[in-house]
């Protein structure tokens, strides 16, 4: 789970909605497709005309990638071991862990080549790629699971191994400005081998049987990618892969041994994603940016009552082999890596000048390392608890927001992310009801609050031990009110909480159950460095359905439970967690920016709603590159600390399983973190950043790490 903090607001010309405008129609509508001899694009246009959108057309080959980023899962069955019958089971989906609590680390990689024809903006083409794989996917159950309790739990019955994928494909996609979205179909093929460990059923002894396949099927999927320069494109490629069922085969002591002892029947699915580039040797015909420095203007006669933006980004982590003497179901893994994938369509509608309704659905695939698991301030801030092994679409966002204009001089607020154009009063009351983050509103800093574009870890760019309430994804449904003036603002909301920790379902009890949440901001300059700053105190009063800590350690000790976890889940009941936060941020120059925060909670109960921090202190630096003539790349170095009360260290050390720790036992040492990042600006709308983090006592553990993150992000914006 992730606060969601509304983008930093851009302005875009209106040419850019007209042309989003229809790409969403393309995913929603048929499509006529052109003659394929009007992909001359020259001849569509007059001498001197320049297009509105980039000619993707001729060949083009690449290179594809996805770190963790690949899902899926062999369904066996109905299989049988000597003549003895076993229940159809599905493997692992490499998503995080094995029975055995290890990963399954997944890679998929390799070459792709096709060719593009255009009609005007209709692109169409044919592409074909070969990938090898690490889709290793372990068996979750024995045979001991199967009844059979006096077979040795060690006993897997079959293991797949996918090492190779090949697709080919017809494309079907729209130009505009520098972006290609399209969608995908055609035939799959993959190899696969498969190993069954099972044991003679007579004597106990331990036999191998091994067996490999081809497999033919299908595949769909759907795309974006951005012409970075005249020959090079970076996309984002999400493909659903069906290799079907087979014959029924066995598996023999020997390679290609058609009999054998085991015998079964397999079918595969899998949801992959890649990050790709791609180079097109004759070149494309890409048009000029748009002037982004001219936003809307309310009175130059167009109403400018709607808005329409998007984002993607894709988050690739991998951390290598790091001391883990014992692991625990909620501890982080060494060895792995993962990947994420966002897509969020911004909309916006202004009513009445004062009126306005916005909705973001969004997409979401894949996991954080170990599940977003083991370190409390979790290294990938766009990992959620409600992960998905395949694209998942949710409405995160839908609120109305009213604006009561109370004099002073005039803001113009230019179209935007969750913004549409139009003019304020600096005085002013803001009223919104609806579903949002509490992040959207509270705990914000220019340099340290947007996973998308700036730090990864959840302890730096918010203040984590703010429990504030939201769902798994990280939204809640409730009311905000704003009083601003140009010097400071007072805000506050009151919102549902989740009905348990860590729950997706919103409590609907609010006059019983609910999220109080208030801020006030002062707005300065700093006098000697002539520079502005914000600094935020903020206070928190959530009443959740939570355990005390005291009491589940006291009932364990006492016997009354076995599980320290058991005993969380039988006493949970309406708990107060109350605490507060103090947010600064400093320009010191106009490319240098100093962030800092410290929070605070009473540590007494569990936590319900972001992770397992009783106090946090958090801090760094965002330089722009302006020195080294890069001025719209930025280098960040930021630090955190975080602690658990004494209540939730011994709770911790009993065994208790929090929101994103458990380790099974603790050796209490505080959390350390230090992050570094570099965001290289490749276009206005396209970022590509390299991370590195390194965590000290994951998961208040001092028997674990110190652990070293590492990461890659595609952010695009739309």
């Amino acid at each position: 789970m992730r606060i969601r903090p509304a983008p930093l607001a851009q302005a875009k010309f209106r040419a850019r909605i007209s042309a989003l405008t229809q790409a969403a129609v393309l995913l929603l509508t048929p499509a006529v497709i052109a003659p394929a001899g009007a992909a001359d694009l020259g001849a569509q246009r007059p001498a001197g005309e320049v297009s509105a959108y980039t000619d993707w057309s001729g060949g083009y080959v690449g290179l594809e990638g996805s770190a963790g980023g690949s899902y899926g899962a062999y369904t066996f069955g109905p299989t049988t071991i000597g003549g003895r019958p076993v229940p159809a089971f599905k493997s692992g989906d490499s998503t995080g862990r094995s029975d055995q609590g290890r990963n399954a680390t997944t890679a998929v990689g390799g070459l792709f080549g096709g060719w593009n024809w255009q009609a005007g903006p209709w692109v169409y083409g044919v592409e074909a790629n070969i990938d090898a794989a690490n889709l290793k996917r372990p068996v979750p159950s024995t045979l001991a699971g199967f009844g059979y309790a006096d077979v040795d739990p060690a006993f897997n019955i079959v293991r797949a191994k996918t090492e190779l994928y090949g697709t080919l494909r017809a494309r079907l996609g729209y130009s505009f400005e520098r972006y290609l979205v399209y969608g995908s179909f055609g035939l799959a093929g993959a190899n696969a081998r498969f190993l069954a460990t099972y044991p003679d059923l007579d004597t106990g002894s331990q036999n191998t049987a091994r067996r490999e396949l081809g497999y033919v099927g299908f595949t769909l999927g759907a795309g974006v990618q951005y012409a970075i320069t005249d020959h090079l494109a970076l996309g984002i490629d999400y493909r659903y892969v069906d290799l079907g069922g087979s014959r029924r085969f066995g598996l023999g002591t020997v390679p290609g041994d058609l009999g054998g002892p085991v015998s079964t029947r397999a079918s595969f699915t899998s949801h992959q994603m890649f990050a790709r580039l791609m180079w097109f040797p004759d070149g494309l015909r890409v048009p000029p940016d748009p002037d982004e420095t001219a936003p809307h203007d309310p009175d130059n006669g167009d109403t400018g009552r709607f808005s329409l933006h998007g984002q993607t980004t894709l988050i690739a982590q991998g951390v290598p082999n790091f001391r883990s003497p014992y692991e625990g179901a909620q501890s982080q893994i060494p060895n792995q890596t993962r990947q994420t994938t966002t897509a969020t369509i911004f909309l916006g509608l202004k009513l009445t000048d004062t009126t306005e309704v916005y909705y973001n659905p969004e997409f979401s695939q894949g996991f954080g390392l170990s599940r977003t698991l083991g370190v409390a301030g979790f290294v990938n801030g766009e990992a959620q608890k409600a992960g998905a092994p395949f694209p998942k679409l949710r409405s995160n966002r839908y609120y109305v927001k009213q604006t009561i204009n109370l004099g002073g001089e005039t803001v113009e607020v230019p179209d935007g992310p969750n913004q549409v154009a139009t003019r304020y009063d600096a005085e002013r009351i803001t009223l919104i009801a609806g579903k949002f983050a509490l992040g959207d509103f509270f705990d914000g800093n220019i340099y340290a609050h947007d996973p998308r574009v700036d730090f990864f870890n959840w302890s730096i760019w918010g203040s984590s031990a703010w429990d504030f309430p939201a769902n798994l994804p990280g939204f809640t449904q409730g009311v905000y009110a704003e009083y601003n003036r140009p010097e400071f603002a007072i805000r506050a909301a009151y919102t549902q909480v989740p009905k348990e920790p860590s729950s997706d379902v919103l409590d609907p009890r609010v006059f019983r159950r609910a999220g109080l949440n208030a801020e006030f901001e002062q707005r300065y300059v700093l006098p000697g460095l002539d520079q502005p700053g914000k600094l935020r105190l903020g206070f928190f009063s959530n009443v959740g359905n939570s355990a005390n800590n005291r009491e589940v350690v006291t009932l364990t000790q006492l016997g009354a439970f076995d599980d320290i976890n058991d005993a969380a889940g039988a006493t949970r009941r309406p708990w107060r967690k109350t605490g507060g936060y103090v947010n600064l941020e400093q320009a010191l120059t106009p490319e240098l920016g100093l962030f800092a925060r410290a929070s605070l909670n009473d540590g007494r109960t569990e936590n319900i709603s972001f992770t397992d921090v009783d106090q946090s202190f958090s801090g760094g630096l965002s330089l722009k590159g302006k020195a080294w003539d890069r001025p719209d790349d930025t280098v960040g170095i930021g630090a955190a600390m975080n602690g658990l009360s004494p209540s939730h260290r011994a709770a911790f050390a009993g065994g208790f399983y929090g929101l994103l720790i458990g380790d099974g036992r603790l050796n209490y040492g505080t959390e350390r973190a230090l992050e570094t990042y570099y965001a290289l600006n490749l276009t206005k709308f396209v970022t590509l950043t390299f991370d590195y983090q390194f965590i000290d006592n994951p998961g208040y553990n001092r028997d674990r790490g110190p652990a070293h993150f590492f990461a890659s992000r595609l952010h695009a914006d739309f």
